[in-house]
Protein backbone atom coordinates (compact mmCIF):
# COMPACT_ATOMS: atom_id res chain seq x y z
CA UNK A 1 0.00 0.00 0.00
CA UNK A 2 1.14 3.20 -0.77
CA UNK A 3 2.30 5.77 2.31
CA UNK A 4 -0.46 8.22 2.34
CA UNK A 5 1.97 10.96 2.91
CA UNK A 6 3.83 10.55 -0.33
CA UNK A 7 0.56 10.65 -2.64
CA UNK A 8 -1.23 13.60 -2.69
CA UNK A 9 -5.02 14.03 -3.18
CA UNK A 10 -4.82 13.69 -6.90
CA UNK A 11 -2.15 11.52 -8.59
CA UNK A 12 1.12 12.69 -9.57
CA UNK A 13 2.12 12.22 -13.08
CA UNK A 14 4.36 14.71 -13.21
CA UNK A 15 8.30 15.25 -13.27
CA UNK A 16 8.03 17.90 -10.50
CA UNK A 17 6.35 15.10 -8.46
CA UNK A 18 8.25 12.69 -8.62
CA UNK A 19 10.80 15.25 -7.33
CA UNK A 20 8.72 16.09 -4.49
CA UNK A 21 7.87 12.85 -3.82
CA UNK A 22 11.47 11.82 -3.16
CA UNK A 23 12.62 14.79 -0.45
CA UNK A 24 12.32 14.14 3.05
CA UNK A 25 9.25 14.49 5.24
CA UNK A 26 9.41 18.23 6.67
CA UNK A 27 10.31 19.42 3.11
CA UNK A 28 7.78 16.92 1.09
CA UNK A 29 4.71 18.36 3.59
CA UNK A 30 5.91 21.66 2.49
CA UNK A 31 6.26 21.24 -1.09
CA UNK A 32 2.71 19.81 -1.03
CA UNK A 33 1.06 22.30 1.02
CA UNK A 34 2.16 24.83 -1.94
CA UNK A 35 1.43 21.95 -4.65
CA UNK A 36 4.71 21.89 -5.81
CA UNK A 37 3.92 18.25 -7.26
CA UNK A 38 0.89 19.72 -9.83
CA UNK A 39 2.47 22.35 -11.69
CA UNK A 40 -0.96 22.33 -13.43
CA UNK A 41 -2.11 25.09 -11.20
CA UNK A 42 0.57 27.40 -12.05
CA UNK A 43 0.43 26.93 -15.64
CA UNK A 44 -3.23 27.91 -15.63
CA UNK A 45 -2.22 31.10 -13.35
CA UNK A 46 0.38 31.85 -16.05
CA UNK A 47 -1.03 31.79 -18.89
CA UNK A 48 -3.25 34.76 -18.61
CA UNK A 49 -0.61 36.49 -17.62
CA UNK A 50 0.78 35.90 -21.11
CA UNK A 51 -1.99 36.50 -22.95
CA UNK A 52 -2.00 40.22 -21.09
CA UNK A 53 1.60 40.69 -22.72
CA UNK A 54 1.69 39.35 -25.67
CA UNK A 55 -2.08 41.10 -26.38
CA UNK A 56 -0.62 44.11 -25.70
CA UNK A 57 1.69 43.98 -28.63
CA UNK A 58 5.11 43.97 -26.92
CA UNK A 59 6.93 41.49 -28.31
CA UNK A 60 7.76 38.59 -26.70
CA UNK A 61 9.39 39.75 -23.61
CA UNK A 62 11.23 36.46 -21.91
CA UNK A 63 12.38 38.12 -19.15
CA UNK A 64 9.02 39.98 -17.80
CA UNK A 65 7.36 36.11 -18.41
CA UNK A 66 10.41 34.52 -16.14
CA UNK A 67 9.41 36.83 -13.66
CA UNK A 68 5.79 36.46 -14.21
CA UNK A 69 6.12 32.59 -13.99
CA UNK A 70 8.11 32.86 -10.87
CA UNK A 71 5.44 34.93 -9.12
CA UNK A 72 3.24 32.78 -10.61
CA UNK A 73 4.20 29.06 -8.74
CA UNK A 74 4.97 30.94 -5.53
CA UNK A 75 1.97 32.80 -5.16
CA UNK A 76 -0.57 29.85 -6.20
CA UNK A 77 1.94 28.09 -3.69
CA UNK A 78 0.47 31.02 -1.45
CA UNK A 79 -2.90 30.27 -2.42
CA UNK A 80 -2.90 26.79 -1.51
CA UNK A 81 -1.23 27.14 1.90
CA UNK A 82 -4.17 30.00 2.81
CA UNK A 83 -6.60 27.74 1.40
CA UNK A 84 -5.77 24.89 3.31
CA UNK A 85 -5.18 26.61 6.26
CA UNK A 86 -9.18 27.99 6.13
CA UNK A 87 -10.43 24.75 5.14
CA UNK A 88 -8.42 22.34 7.43
CA UNK A 89 -11.70 21.19 8.96
CA UNK A 90 -13.45 20.22 5.63
CA UNK A 91 -10.60 18.13 4.40
CA UNK A 92 -10.82 16.23 7.09
CA UNK A 93 -13.84 15.08 5.97
CA UNK A 94 -13.60 14.56 2.21
CA UNK A 95 -11.48 11.49 1.44
CA UNK A 96 -9.40 13.35 -1.72
CA UNK A 97 -7.94 15.77 1.11
CA UNK A 98 -8.25 14.01 4.21
CA UNK A 99 -4.28 13.16 3.82
CA UNK A 100 -3.19 16.97 3.30
CA UNK A 101 -0.22 17.95 5.26
CA UNK A 102 -2.56 20.68 7.76
CA UNK A 103 -5.67 18.22 7.50
CA UNK A 104 -3.45 14.97 8.75
CA UNK A 105 -2.09 17.42 11.23
CA UNK A 106 1.75 16.94 9.89
CA UNK A 107 2.28 20.28 9.41
CA UNK A 108 1.14 22.70 12.20
CA UNK A 109 -1.05 25.45 11.58
CA UNK A 110 1.75 28.00 12.78
CA UNK A 111 4.20 26.84 10.21
CA UNK A 112 2.10 26.91 7.66
CA UNK A 113 1.67 30.49 8.08
CA UNK A 114 5.38 30.88 8.50
CA UNK A 115 5.49 29.10 4.78
CA UNK A 116 2.89 31.01 3.56
CA UNK A 117 4.81 34.25 4.48
CA UNK A 118 7.83 33.24 2.39
CA UNK A 119 6.07 32.39 -0.38
CA UNK A 120 4.51 35.61 -0.27
CA UNK A 121 7.88 37.39 -0.14
CA UNK A 122 8.78 35.46 -3.58
CA UNK A 123 5.66 37.49 -4.73
CA UNK A 124 6.64 40.65 -3.43
CA UNK A 125 9.93 40.32 -5.31
CA UNK A 126 8.10 39.53 -8.73
CA UNK A 127 5.78 42.85 -7.68
CA UNK A 128 8.73 44.91 -7.66
CA UNK A 129 10.00 44.30 -10.75
CA UNK A 130 6.56 45.55 -12.32
CA UNK A 131 5.79 49.32 -13.02
CA UNK A 132 3.82 51.19 -10.82
CA UNK A 133 0.12 50.79 -12.76
CA UNK A 134 0.91 46.96 -13.21
CA UNK A 135 1.63 46.89 -9.41
CA UNK A 136 -1.26 48.91 -8.19
CA UNK A 137 -3.35 46.36 -10.67
CA UNK A 138 -1.47 43.08 -9.21
CA UNK A 139 -2.69 44.67 -5.87
CA UNK A 140 -5.82 44.46 -6.23
CA UNK A 141 -6.53 41.26 -6.51
CA UNK A 142 -5.90 40.45 -2.72
CA UNK A 143 -9.38 40.91 -1.60
CA UNK A 144 -10.25 38.46 -3.88
CA UNK A 145 -7.49 36.04 -3.58
CA UNK A 146 -8.36 36.10 0.24
CA UNK A 147 -12.18 35.70 0.44
CA UNK A 148 -12.25 32.92 -2.23
CA UNK A 149 -11.73 30.05 0.45
CA UNK A 150 -15.32 31.12 1.64
CA UNK A 151 -16.87 31.33 -1.68
CA UNK A 152 -17.60 26.98 -1.57
CA UNK A 153 -19.52 27.92 1.66
CA UNK A 154 -22.23 30.71 0.61
CA UNK A 155 -22.43 30.35 -3.00
CA UNK A 156 -23.10 27.55 -5.68
CA UNK A 157 -20.59 29.20 -7.63
CA UNK A 158 -17.21 29.39 -6.38
CA UNK A 159 -16.16 28.60 -9.46
CA UNK A 160 -16.93 31.98 -11.05
CA UNK A 161 -14.92 33.45 -8.09
CA UNK A 162 -12.05 31.67 -8.97
CA UNK A 163 -12.07 32.70 -12.35
CA UNK A 164 -11.92 36.46 -11.20
CA UNK A 165 -9.21 35.50 -8.89
CA UNK A 166 -7.36 33.36 -11.61
CA UNK A 167 -7.03 35.22 -14.36
CA UNK A 168 -5.97 38.46 -13.06
CA UNK A 169 -2.53 38.51 -14.36
CA UNK A 170 -4.48 38.87 -17.32
CA UNK A 171 -4.77 42.39 -16.19
CA UNK A 172 -1.15 42.89 -14.93
CA UNK A 173 0.06 41.68 -17.88
CA UNK A 174 -1.68 43.96 -19.94
CA UNK A 175 -1.10 47.26 -17.73
CA UNK A 176 2.94 46.52 -17.61
CA UNK A 177 2.17 47.73 -21.28
CA UNK A 178 -0.91 49.50 -22.10
CA UNK A 179 -3.21 51.74 -20.50
CA UNK A 180 -6.14 52.20 -23.14
CA UNK A 181 -8.15 49.37 -25.30
CA UNK A 182 -10.23 48.77 -22.14
CA UNK A 183 -13.00 47.26 -24.11
CA UNK A 184 -10.95 45.02 -25.52
CA UNK A 185 -8.98 44.08 -22.11
CA UNK A 186 -12.91 43.40 -20.35
CA UNK A 187 -14.08 40.90 -23.11
CA UNK A 188 -10.70 39.35 -22.38
CA UNK A 189 -11.53 39.35 -18.95
CA UNK A 190 -14.58 37.73 -19.27
CA UNK A 191 -13.85 34.88 -21.64
CA UNK A 192 -10.87 33.98 -19.43
CA UNK A 193 -13.38 33.69 -16.33
CA UNK A 194 -15.88 31.50 -18.39
CA UNK A 195 -13.12 29.19 -19.50
CA UNK A 196 -12.13 29.35 -15.38
CA UNK A 197 -15.45 27.97 -14.30
CA UNK A 198 -15.72 25.41 -17.35
CA UNK A 199 -12.46 23.72 -16.08
CA UNK A 200 -12.96 24.03 -12.65
CA UNK A 201 -16.84 22.62 -12.89
CA UNK A 202 -14.95 19.90 -14.56
CA UNK A 203 -12.18 19.45 -11.29
CA UNK A 204 -15.18 19.89 -9.25
CA UNK A 205 -16.95 16.46 -10.42
CA UNK A 206 -13.97 14.66 -8.30
CA UNK A 207 -15.77 15.66 -5.17
CA UNK A 208 -19.38 15.85 -5.81
CA UNK A 209 -20.34 13.30 -3.07
CA UNK A 210 -18.15 14.33 -0.74
CA UNK A 211 -19.05 17.87 -1.24
CA UNK A 212 -22.77 17.07 -0.84
CA UNK A 213 -21.97 14.99 2.35
CA UNK A 214 -19.90 18.15 4.14
CA UNK A 215 -21.97 21.11 2.56
CA UNK A 216 -19.53 22.50 0.13
CA UNK A 217 -21.44 23.78 -2.47
CA UNK A 218 -19.50 23.90 -6.43
CA UNK A 219 -21.06 24.29 -9.89
CA UNK A 220 -20.68 20.71 -10.83
CA UNK A 221 -23.67 20.15 -8.40
CA UNK A 222 -25.23 23.06 -9.10
CA UNK A 223 -25.68 21.85 -12.85
CA UNK A 224 -26.43 18.06 -11.65
CA UNK A 225 -26.81 16.15 -14.58
CA UNK A 226 -26.81 19.12 -16.97
CA UNK A 227 -23.36 19.78 -15.85
CA UNK A 228 -21.56 18.65 -19.71
CA UNK A 229 -23.90 21.04 -21.37
CA UNK A 230 -23.35 23.73 -18.91
CA UNK A 231 -19.75 23.47 -19.38
CA UNK A 232 -20.08 23.12 -22.93
CA UNK A 233 -21.72 26.85 -22.75
CA UNK A 234 -19.20 28.77 -20.34
CA UNK A 235 -16.89 27.07 -23.18
CA UNK A 236 -18.57 28.65 -25.41
CA UNK A 237 -19.44 31.97 -23.96
CA UNK A 238 -15.28 32.44 -23.36
CA UNK A 239 -14.23 31.46 -26.91
CA UNK A 240 -16.82 34.38 -28.01
CA UNK A 241 -16.16 36.47 -25.54
CA UNK A 242 -12.11 36.37 -26.98
CA UNK A 243 -13.36 36.83 -30.79
CA UNK A 244 -14.78 39.82 -28.98
CA UNK A 245 -11.65 40.85 -27.70
CA UNK A 246 -9.56 40.20 -30.79
CA UNK A 247 -12.15 42.12 -32.79
CA UNK A 248 -12.36 45.82 -30.74
CA UNK A 249 -8.24 45.17 -30.96
CA UNK A 250 -8.22 44.59 -34.57
CA UNK A 251 -10.91 44.73 -36.80
CA UNK A 252 -9.79 42.18 -38.88
CA UNK A 253 -11.63 38.54 -39.76
CA UNK A 254 -8.32 36.94 -40.54
CA UNK A 255 -7.29 37.39 -36.77
CA UNK A 256 -10.49 35.33 -35.38
CA UNK A 257 -9.20 32.61 -37.46
CA UNK A 258 -6.37 32.64 -34.54
CA UNK A 259 -8.92 31.08 -32.21
CA UNK A 260 -9.61 28.21 -33.90
CA UNK A 261 -7.24 25.80 -32.36
CA UNK A 262 -8.20 26.61 -28.85
CA UNK A 263 -11.99 26.55 -29.72
CA UNK A 264 -10.99 22.97 -31.26
CA UNK A 265 -9.38 21.57 -28.13
CA UNK A 266 -12.50 22.93 -25.41
CA UNK A 267 -15.12 20.96 -28.22
CA UNK A 268 -12.42 17.85 -27.91
CA UNK A 269 -12.56 18.28 -23.94
CA UNK A 270 -16.37 19.01 -23.72
CA UNK A 271 -17.16 15.88 -26.84
CA UNK A 272 -14.83 13.29 -24.72
CA UNK A 273 -16.11 14.13 -20.99
CA UNK A 274 -17.29 11.28 -18.83
CA UNK A 275 -18.48 12.84 -15.80
CA UNK A 276 -19.03 9.53 -13.92
CA UNK A 277 -15.34 8.03 -14.86
CA UNK A 278 -13.06 8.73 -12.11
CA UNK A 279 -9.89 9.38 -14.08
CA UNK A 280 -11.33 11.36 -17.47
CA UNK A 281 -12.34 14.30 -15.75
CA UNK A 282 -8.85 14.96 -14.66
CA UNK A 283 -7.60 14.10 -17.49
CA UNK A 284 -10.01 16.94 -18.83
CA UNK A 285 -8.93 19.31 -16.64
CA UNK A 286 -4.89 19.08 -17.27
CA UNK A 287 -5.15 19.23 -20.57
CA UNK A 288 -6.78 23.25 -19.95
CA UNK A 289 -2.52 23.66 -20.00
CA UNK A 290 -2.65 23.19 -23.64
CA UNK A 291 -5.93 25.36 -24.01
CA UNK A 292 -3.88 28.51 -22.08
CA UNK A 293 -1.09 28.26 -24.21
CA UNK A 294 -3.24 28.01 -27.29
CA UNK A 295 -4.93 30.81 -26.38
CA UNK A 296 -1.56 32.07 -25.76
CA UNK A 297 -0.43 31.92 -29.54
CA UNK A 298 -3.85 33.34 -31.13
CA UNK A 299 -2.99 36.75 -28.28
CA UNK A 300 0.79 36.80 -29.85
CA UNK A 301 -0.38 36.51 -33.42
CA UNK A 302 -3.27 39.08 -32.81
CA UNK A 303 -1.16 41.50 -30.74
CA UNK A 304 1.82 41.45 -32.56
CA UNK A 305 0.69 41.37 -36.19
CA UNK A 306 2.49 43.59 -38.17
CA UNK A 307 4.70 44.72 -35.54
Amino acid sequence: MSDPATVPDTQRSSLSGAVVARLPQLPRDLAMLARFDRPIGWWLLFWPCVWGVWLAGAGWQFLLLAWLLAGSIAMRGAGCVYNDIVDADLDRQVARTASRPLASGRVSRKLAWGWLLALCLVGLGVLLYLRMTAQLVALGSLALVAAYPFMKRITWWPQAWLGMVFTWGLLVGWTQFRSDNWDALAAMYAGAICWVIGYDTIYALQDREDDALVGIRSSALRMGKRVTGGIAAFYTAAVLFWALAFWLYREDWLALLALLPAAAHLLWQVATLDADDPVNPLDRFRSNRLAGALVAAACFVVGNAGA
